[in-house]
């Protein structure tokens, strides 16, 4: 007996191990930043969608040189018809059936089998560069589709760190905001305890008690965003519904100064797709120079051809089942479109005027992108100066808030000044709360705009 129970009890010991094991590793993992970017690289819609339309051009490349290659039809066909034949022209048309041989004297409505069969070779030894400028035209177009991808994992990177840097923002709100409720509360218990002991009016107690309502209040409202930064978050790592928690790391201390770097913005990726774009532009022009030219056409054919239907008019059914008669052909045609010059003129100046819109929209790119620049480094530099200055201003209103209480229990002020040190308190904290990352987000812009956000998550790593 006392073995059976020590077995029962091994076994609720694996069980409840087992179980602590599985709450262990179903536990939310907590985000750090470069683990949001990698989940966003990995998981977002746009990403992938960037990806396959990149992997589609790069096949058009593989497409396009195929036409390198001559082209070889085989054919076979077996029908059953009557001989009956006449002169005379047709205009070019699929509808009716060719007949082939003389009209004979006499018609007849019987039929006989017909069989053919044969291989055409057909290949375009020259082409004035037709085919080459249309493999380029390809090629540019695989280096626009892989530009639009860079550009798209840059974007979505970007949108994914700032995403984390505003919930982890709304998370020090909410803290402020929650030690703000803690301080009133206590104030406002002190408060009734002196109204109590009718060492001070009932109307302070109510005013406490409206600015305990009001410090709630802007807990809930923190919280609230708090809520809709995670749900922002989680769209952004491509996780939608789902409630992703985060991890600060060293992203609430000041980061060390931006560097002064030149900065070549024609190499971020917003430029390069904007450069793809006029070299694909550049590329369907040179297919039109190389269009209104001649086409010259090698076609070598093998045949056969089978008929039950004879000269003299009668017809043999053991005959034309199969081909039984061969020939073979070879030769050149030569075909020049030779109106197609006024189109190919009008495509041609109409592709040259969407080459210089492409050269115009570079231009605007690349001022964009400047004036971002000089826009992120005011406001790192600002927002630095910020923050080191509500370090201050959070201890001189702590102070402030301090000697108000102090002055409020011995009645040299009233409970105005209390509550209006004590919302300047907060209104401090908040706003120190949040400085440190406004800096990082600004240095965010500015990884941005270097079309590389690796030193910026490096950073993150050793800010001290």
């Amino acid at each position: 007996m006392p073995k059976k129970q020590s077995l029962i009890w091994l076994t609720i010991f694996i069980v409840l191990l087992g179980a602590l094991a599985f709450a262990q590793d179903s536990s939310p993992q907590r985000l750090t930043l470069e683990q949001t970017v990698e989940l966003a690289l990995k998981n977002y819609p746009a990403i992938r969608a960037a990806k396959a339309q990149s992997q589609s051009a790069e096949a058009g490349v593989e497409s396009a040189k195929t036409i390198l290659l001559p082209r070889a039809d085989l054919l076979w066909q077996q029908n059953r018809a009557t001989r009956n034949n006449l002169f005379g022209l047709l205009l070019p048309q699929a509808t009716l059936p060719s007949i082939s041989g003389p009209q004979l004297d006499t018609t007849s409505l019987e039929s006989a089998w017909g069989s053919a069969a044969g291989l055409l070779v057909s290949w375009e030894p020259f082409d004035f560069g037709l085919r080459k400028s249309q493999i380029e035209l390809a090629k540019a177009q695989s280096k626009q589709a892989a530009a639009a991808e860079a550009l798209t994992q840059l974007d979505v990177s970007a949108a994914a760190a700032d995403a984390f840097l505003t919930l982890l923002a709304a998370e020090q709100t909410v803290r402020a905001a929650q030690a703000n409720v803690e301080r009133t509360e206590t104030f406002s218990q002190s408060v009734g305890v002196l109204v109590t002991n009718q060492l001070r009016p009932g109307v302070d107690s109510s005013r406490a008690e409206a600015e305990l309502a009001a410090a709630k209040n802007l807990l809930i409202q923190a919280e609230q965003t708090v809520e809709l930064a995670r749900a922002n978050l989680a769209e952004a790592i491509g996780q939608a519904g789902a409630n992703p928690s985060i991890e600060s790391g060293k992203l609430l201390e000041l980061p060390p100064p931006l560097p002064s770097a030149s900065l070549n913005l024609s190499l971020h990726p917003l430029a390069l797709a904007q450069t793809a774009a006029i070299d694909t532009a550049k590329a369907r022009e040179e297919v039109l120079e190389h269009t209104w030219v001649p086409r010259f056409n090698w076609q070598s054919a093998v045949y056969g051809r089978g008929s039950g239907a004879r000269l003299d008019g009668t017809f043999n059914n053991s005959r034309g089942l199969y081909p039984d008669t061969f020939n073979w052909a070879s030769g050149i045609t030569l075909t020049f479109p030779v109106m197609d010059f006024f189109g190919v003129r009008a495509r041609r100046k109409a592709e040259a005027n969407n080459t210089r819109t492409e050269q115009a929209r570079y231009d605007q790119v690349l001022n964009t992108l400047k004036t971002q620049d000089a826009r992120a480094r005011i406001l790192i530099e600002s927002a630095r100066k910020i923050a080191l200055n509500n370090e201050i201003q959070v201890k001189a209103a702590a102070e402030t808030l301090t000697r108000a209480k102090v002055r409020y229990e011995y009645g040299l002020t009233t409970i105005v000044e209390v509550a209006d040190a004590q919302r300047l308190v907060a209104q401090a904290e908040i706003e120190s709360a949040v400085a440190k990352l406004a800096v990082w987000r600004a240095m965010l812009a500015a990884a941005k705009l270097q079309g590389d956000l690796n030193g910026f998550i490096e950073q993150t790593r050793r800010a001290k």
